[in-house]
């Protein structure tokens, strides 16, 4: 299984077998997709993309996520994809929602973009949304406070040592790899194992977007 998260403008990858887990560095979409043997990639990004508001993935994640909220973006309209610059991507959210975008938001656009043509129509369901912070508290109720912080990393990799060899992996990791993508990489692939298996768990309205993509968020 591979677990994906944003990093740079690239990926981090987590290709988890047993309790074997291998950090990669992949360059792109087409780079995730190639990795061999995968039965599920479950990646961290939007892939549903509503046409007027917000989702009810997000705001179903945002509530369950009590003291880490923020770590939960609205994904933008897809008008938005269309977007040169962060003043058009405002002025196409506005229109669109009723709603601006953030520049937080507005940096994920070109990799949502690249990730929803490269999913292709009608969409491969090989691919799965989720949400690494989702996922750390289906592992372990101990997880609570913020990411990167040093008690927030500990949390994290306590977390992640009950269901894979996760020191073993970050000893390997790709130069550069910082330590935050790492562990939601990792956290990615744990629930794409759990939902391969037919245990995992997912929020939203089970609505669908104008290209037939499923608008919900997986752990």
């Amino acid at each position: 299984m591979l677990g994906v998260d944003g990093w740079r403008g690239r990926w981090a990858g987590a290709l988890l077998d047993g309790r074997t887990v291998t950090l990669l560095d992949l360059a792109d979409v087409t780079a995730v997709l190639a990795v061999p043997d995968v039965e599920l990639v479950a990646i961290d990004m939007p892939i549903g993309l509503s046409d007027d508001g917000v989702r009810a993935c997000d705001v179903a994640a945002r509530r369950r996520l009590t003291g880490a909220r923020s770590s939960v973006f609205p994904a933008p309209v897809r008008a938005v994809l269309a977007a040169d610059d962060y003043a058009q991507a405002r002025r196409i959210a506005l229109a669109g929602s009723g709603r601006s975008i953030s520049a937080q938001a507005f940096q994920l656009v070109a990799a949502i973009r690249a990730l929803d043509e490269a999913l292709g129509d009608p969409p491969t369901d090989r691919v799965v949304e989720v949400h690494p912070e989702l996922a750390f508290r289906a592992l372990s109720p101990a997880v609570r406070d913020r990411k990167g912080s040093a008690r927030g990393t500990v949390q994290r990799l306590r977390a992640l040592r009950t269901v894979m060899d996760v020191e073993e992996a970050l000893a390997d990791a790709p130069q550069g790899l910082p330590m935050i993508d790492a562990l939601d990489a990792c956290a990615a692939a744990w629930s794409a194992a759990r939902l391969a298996r037919g245990e995992g768990e997912c929020v939203g309205d089970g609505a669908t977007d104008s290209r037939g993509r499923p608008m919900r968020i997986c752990f």
